[in-house]
């Protein structure tokens, strides 16, 4: 089904080439060597009809979507991360469309999806609440939000250093990365209703990272929600 848009597409407002390099190579090795595949198995289970993903990066959620769903409509605004996307969309088993556009303004209609899905993106969008904004606008009610971020550290001593380091370098660094943002928070805030959530750290043994404090879980766009 071809897309229509409400709004007119975005220019490339993002690009990253060598920060789109960096994260290409280093989410294929953690999917093969720390366990983040097994994480979007289990992320994607049960999803059904025609889905939105909004950031897929480069792709690899799109080899474990079920064979229920009869669409994914994957949005990334990075032009290295798109081209990889659509390589990657030509070996899924479902079908799968990449186009270009920014989570703040989704080029598809009102009410058009069965299921969303935000794999590792709310953290770098411009714009949290719009963007969440947008995806609870293009879900119907009572469809669900899939999630699996990561997110702000619950002890104060890790959690001081991601706000000090969200002031100053890792943005720079990492793609417009933010490392303590409340995902499961602002999913709240934009009025949906959270389903199930699991906490965990990435990786569990070892030092953590700023980027170590992950959740994954599901939400639903209320059904009242007119």
């Amino acid at each position: 089904m071809p897309l229509r848009p409400e709004r007119p597409l975005p220019p490339d407002t993002v690009h990253h080439p060598l920060f789109a390099r960096f994260y290409a190579r280093l989410s294929v090795q953690a999917d093969a060597r720390g366990g983040v595949a097994a994480l979007r198995e289990e992320l994607l289970a049960g999803l059904s009809g025609r889905v939105i993903e909004i950031g897929a990066g480069n792709g690899l959620n799109f080899a474990h979507y079920p064979r229920a769903v009869s669409e994914v409509v994957a949005v990334e605004p990075e032009r290295s991360l798109r081209g990889l996307a659509r390589t990657a969309a030509l070996r899924a088993e479902v079908p799968v469309d990449v186009v270009p556009g920014a989570a703040e303004a989704l080029p598809v209609k009102s009410e058009a999806f069965d299921g969303a899905v935000a794999s590792l993106v709310l953290c770098s969008v411009r714009d949290l609440p719009r963007s969440l904004a947008e995806l609870r606008r293009v879900l119907r009610p009572g469809a669900e939000l899939r999630f699996f971020e990561h997110g702000l550290a619950p002890g104060p001593g890790m959690a001081s250093v991601q706000r000090a380091l969200d002031r100053t370098v890792w943005p720079r660094l990492f793609g417009g990365c933010h490392t303590s943002r409340d995902p499961v928070a602002a999913i709240e805030a934009a009025g949906f209703r959270i389903t199930g959530q699991r906490s965990f750290r990435l990786p569990e043994r070892g030092p953590a990272l700023p980027t170590s404090y992950c959740v994954i879980g599901s939400a639903r766009r209320p059904f009242d929600d007119v």
